[in-house]
Protein backbone atom coordinates (compact mmCIF):
# COMPACT_ATOMS: atom_id res chain seq x y z
CA UNK A 1 0.00 0.00 0.00
CA UNK A 2 1.45 3.26 -0.90
CA UNK A 3 -0.71 6.87 0.00
CA UNK A 4 0.77 9.84 -1.22
CA UNK A 5 -0.80 13.07 0.16
CA UNK A 6 1.86 15.41 -1.64
CA UNK A 7 0.55 13.41 -5.25
CA UNK A 8 -2.95 12.83 -4.20
CA UNK A 9 -3.04 8.95 -4.73
CA UNK A 10 -3.35 5.60 -2.86
CA UNK A 11 -2.17 2.34 -4.23
CA UNK A 12 -4.06 -0.41 -2.69
CA UNK A 13 -1.71 -3.67 -3.66
CA UNK A 14 -4.22 -6.67 -4.08
CA UNK A 15 -1.79 -9.91 -3.26
CA UNK A 16 -0.51 -12.14 -6.39
CA UNK A 17 -1.32 -8.99 -8.96
CA UNK A 18 2.02 -7.37 -9.87
CA UNK A 19 1.49 -5.16 -6.93
CA UNK A 20 5.30 -5.45 -6.05
CA UNK A 21 6.61 -4.36 -9.44
CA UNK A 22 4.03 -1.20 -9.07
CA UNK A 23 5.06 -0.18 -5.44
CA UNK A 24 8.77 -0.42 -6.71
CA UNK A 25 7.81 1.95 -9.25
CA UNK A 26 6.27 4.33 -7.37
CA UNK A 27 8.98 4.34 -5.06
CA UNK A 28 11.10 5.61 -7.49
CA UNK A 29 9.41 8.68 -7.90
CA UNK A 30 8.45 8.88 -4.30
CA UNK A 31 7.99 11.79 -2.65
CA UNK A 32 9.21 12.57 1.54
CA UNK A 33 6.02 12.44 2.79
CA UNK A 34 4.64 9.42 1.30
CA UNK A 35 3.63 6.55 3.69
CA UNK A 36 4.39 3.06 2.42
CA UNK A 37 3.54 0.21 3.69
CA UNK A 38 5.18 -3.58 2.56
CA UNK A 39 8.24 -5.41 1.83
CA UNK A 40 10.25 -2.62 -0.36
CA UNK A 41 13.49 -0.62 0.45
CA UNK A 42 11.72 2.56 1.28
CA UNK A 43 8.55 0.79 2.36
CA UNK A 44 10.78 -0.75 5.12
CA UNK A 45 12.55 2.41 5.98
CA UNK A 46 9.45 4.17 6.66
CA UNK A 47 7.43 1.44 8.32
CA UNK A 48 8.46 3.20 11.57
CA UNK A 49 6.35 6.49 10.61
CA UNK A 50 3.10 4.63 10.88
CA UNK A 51 3.71 2.13 14.15
CA UNK A 52 1.17 4.82 16.37
CA UNK A 53 -1.13 5.07 14.06
CA UNK A 54 -5.28 4.47 15.31
CA UNK A 55 -6.83 2.48 11.74
CA UNK A 56 -9.93 0.71 11.40
CA UNK A 57 -8.16 -2.93 10.38
CA UNK A 58 -4.22 -3.86 10.13
CA UNK A 59 -1.70 -1.87 8.54
CA UNK A 60 0.86 -3.97 6.19
CA UNK A 61 1.28 -4.69 2.97
CA UNK A 62 -2.13 -5.86 1.39
CA UNK A 63 -4.18 -3.04 3.42
CA UNK A 64 -7.65 -2.75 1.88
CA UNK A 65 -9.03 0.72 1.73
CA UNK A 66 -11.15 -0.03 4.76
CA UNK A 67 -7.87 -1.26 6.63
CA UNK A 68 -6.02 2.34 6.05
CA UNK A 69 -9.27 4.29 7.27
CA UNK A 70 -7.70 6.74 10.14
CA UNK A 71 -4.35 6.73 8.65
CA UNK A 72 -5.25 10.61 7.22
CA UNK A 73 -8.15 12.30 8.19
CA UNK A 74 -9.56 12.27 4.77
CA UNK A 75 -9.12 10.21 1.07
CA UNK A 76 -11.35 13.10 -0.64
CA UNK A 77 -9.37 13.99 -4.10
CA UNK A 78 -6.92 11.38 -3.76
CA UNK A 79 -7.00 9.18 -6.76
CA UNK A 80 -7.48 5.22 -5.66
CA UNK A 81 -6.60 2.77 -7.44
CA UNK A 82 -5.65 -1.02 -7.70
CA UNK A 83 -3.87 -3.93 -9.83
CA UNK A 84 -6.16 -7.23 -10.83
CA UNK A 85 -5.09 -10.62 -13.08
CA UNK A 86 -6.84 -13.17 -14.33
CA UNK A 87 -7.72 -14.92 -12.00
CA UNK A 88 -6.85 -18.63 -13.05
CA UNK A 89 -3.48 -17.52 -13.66
CA UNK A 90 -3.32 -15.34 -10.24
CA UNK A 91 -4.09 -18.41 -8.43
CA UNK A 92 -0.80 -20.50 -10.07
CA UNK A 93 1.14 -17.73 -8.97
CA UNK A 94 -0.33 -17.56 -5.09
CA UNK A 95 0.59 -21.84 -5.18
CA UNK A 96 3.80 -21.01 -6.37
CA UNK A 97 5.04 -18.04 -4.57
CA UNK A 98 3.56 -20.04 -1.37
CA UNK A 99 5.30 -23.31 -1.77
CA UNK A 100 8.49 -20.69 -1.30
CA UNK A 101 7.05 -20.03 2.02
CA UNK A 102 7.95 -21.02 5.60
CA UNK A 103 5.72 -18.84 8.33
CA UNK A 104 3.20 -19.99 10.21
CA UNK A 105 -0.32 -19.61 7.45
CA UNK A 106 -2.78 -22.47 6.52
CA UNK A 107 -2.49 -21.85 2.92
CA UNK A 108 1.11 -22.34 2.90
CA UNK A 109 0.44 -25.40 4.87
CA UNK A 110 -2.12 -26.64 2.05
CA UNK A 111 0.64 -25.81 -1.04
CA UNK A 112 3.62 -27.33 0.71
CA UNK A 113 1.35 -30.93 0.93
CA UNK A 114 -1.03 -30.82 -2.03
CA UNK A 115 -0.88 -30.83 -5.16
CA UNK A 116 -1.93 -27.56 -7.71
CA UNK A 117 -5.13 -29.01 -8.58
CA UNK A 118 -6.31 -30.33 -5.38
CA UNK A 119 -5.10 -26.98 -3.51
CA UNK A 120 -7.10 -25.26 -6.19
CA UNK A 121 -10.21 -27.21 -5.25
CA UNK A 122 -10.01 -27.16 -1.46
CA UNK A 123 -12.74 -25.84 0.45
CA UNK A 124 -10.52 -23.22 1.84
CA UNK A 125 -9.63 -21.81 -0.99
CA UNK A 126 -12.37 -21.74 -3.12
CA UNK A 127 -13.90 -19.86 0.14
CA UNK A 128 -10.76 -17.59 0.55
CA UNK A 129 -11.15 -16.30 -3.43
CA UNK A 130 -14.87 -15.49 -2.73
CA UNK A 131 -14.16 -13.68 0.08
CA UNK A 132 -11.99 -11.82 -1.80
CA UNK A 133 -12.74 -10.18 -5.08
CA UNK A 134 -11.04 -6.87 -6.31
CA UNK A 135 -13.83 -5.08 -4.60
CA UNK A 136 -13.51 -6.34 -1.24
CA UNK A 137 -9.86 -4.59 -1.56
CA UNK A 138 -11.30 -1.46 -2.53
CA UNK A 139 -14.44 -0.58 -0.19
CA UNK A 140 -13.66 2.17 2.41
CA UNK A 141 -14.65 1.65 5.83
CA UNK A 142 -17.97 3.61 5.34
CA UNK A 143 -18.92 0.38 2.80
CA UNK A 144 -18.20 2.41 -0.02
CA UNK A 145 -16.86 0.87 -3.35
CA UNK A 146 -13.52 3.78 -4.13
CA UNK A 147 -11.94 3.43 -6.68
CA UNK A 148 -10.98 5.72 -9.86
CA UNK A 149 -9.50 2.48 -11.64
CA UNK A 150 -8.77 -1.10 -11.51
CA UNK A 151 -6.00 -1.50 -13.87
CA UNK A 152 -5.37 -5.42 -15.80
CA UNK A 153 -2.46 -6.58 -15.65
CA UNK A 154 -2.97 -7.94 -18.98
CA UNK A 155 -4.19 -5.06 -19.96
CA UNK A 156 -2.08 -2.53 -18.10
CA UNK A 157 -0.56 0.33 -20.51
CA UNK A 158 -4.27 1.05 -21.62
CA UNK A 159 -5.82 0.55 -18.44
CA UNK A 160 -2.95 2.66 -16.45
CA UNK A 161 -3.70 5.90 -19.12
CA UNK A 162 -5.76 7.21 -15.57
CA UNK A 163 -2.81 6.88 -13.69
CA UNK A 164 -0.33 8.83 -15.80
CA UNK A 165 -2.87 11.52 -16.67
CA UNK A 166 -3.41 11.99 -12.62
CA UNK A 167 0.45 11.65 -12.06
CA UNK A 168 1.63 13.74 -14.67
CA UNK A 169 4.29 10.98 -15.80
CA UNK A 170 4.71 7.24 -17.02
CA UNK A 171 6.27 4.76 -15.25
CA UNK A 172 8.20 1.41 -16.31
CA UNK A 173 7.56 -1.95 -13.94
CA UNK A 174 10.25 -3.54 -13.01
CA UNK A 175 10.06 -7.32 -13.04
CA UNK A 176 9.40 -8.73 -9.22
CA UNK A 177 8.65 -11.47 -7.34
CA UNK A 178 8.72 -14.04 -10.43
CA UNK A 179 7.87 -17.45 -9.36
CA UNK A 180 8.94 -20.29 -10.65
CA UNK A 181 6.55 -21.66 -12.94
CA UNK A 182 5.37 -21.69 -16.57
CA UNK A 183 4.04 -18.71 -18.25
CA UNK A 184 1.11 -20.65 -19.26
CA UNK A 185 -1.28 -21.01 -16.42
CA UNK A 186 -3.94 -23.53 -18.66
CA UNK A 187 -0.97 -26.32 -18.37
CA UNK A 188 -1.75 -26.51 -15.11
CA UNK A 189 -5.32 -27.06 -14.65
CA UNK A 190 -7.70 -29.72 -15.03
CA UNK A 191 -11.93 -29.68 -15.68
CA UNK A 192 -12.23 -29.92 -11.78
CA UNK A 193 -9.61 -26.88 -11.37
CA UNK A 194 -10.68 -24.55 -13.54
CA UNK A 195 -14.39 -24.83 -12.39
CA UNK A 196 -13.33 -23.98 -9.37
CA UNK A 197 -11.63 -20.77 -9.81
CA UNK A 198 -14.37 -19.86 -12.56
CA UNK A 199 -17.14 -20.43 -9.27
CA UNK A 200 -14.95 -18.87 -6.57
CA UNK A 201 -14.11 -15.92 -8.92
CA UNK A 202 -16.91 -15.52 -10.90
CA UNK A 203 -17.22 -11.61 -9.67
CA UNK A 204 -13.88 -10.45 -11.05
CA UNK A 205 -14.20 -12.94 -14.53
CA UNK A 206 -17.37 -11.14 -15.16
CA UNK A 207 -16.44 -7.82 -14.38
CA UNK A 208 -13.17 -6.81 -15.98
CA UNK A 209 -13.67 -9.58 -19.20
CA UNK A 210 -11.65 -12.52 -18.16
CA UNK A 211 -11.77 -15.97 -19.70
CA UNK A 212 -9.60 -19.47 -19.30
CA UNK A 213 -9.17 -19.41 -22.66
Amino acid sequence: MILSPGRKYVFIHAPKTGGTSMALALEGRAMKDDIMLGDTPKARKRRHRVKDAQTRGRLWKHSTLADIDGLVPSLDGFFAFTLVRNPWDRMVSYYYWLQEQTFDHPAVGLAARMEFVDFTCAPQMRAAMQASPAQHYMTNGQGDERCDVYIRLEEFQADAAPLWDHLGFALDLPRANASARMRDFRTYYNVAARDAVAQACAADIERFGYSFD
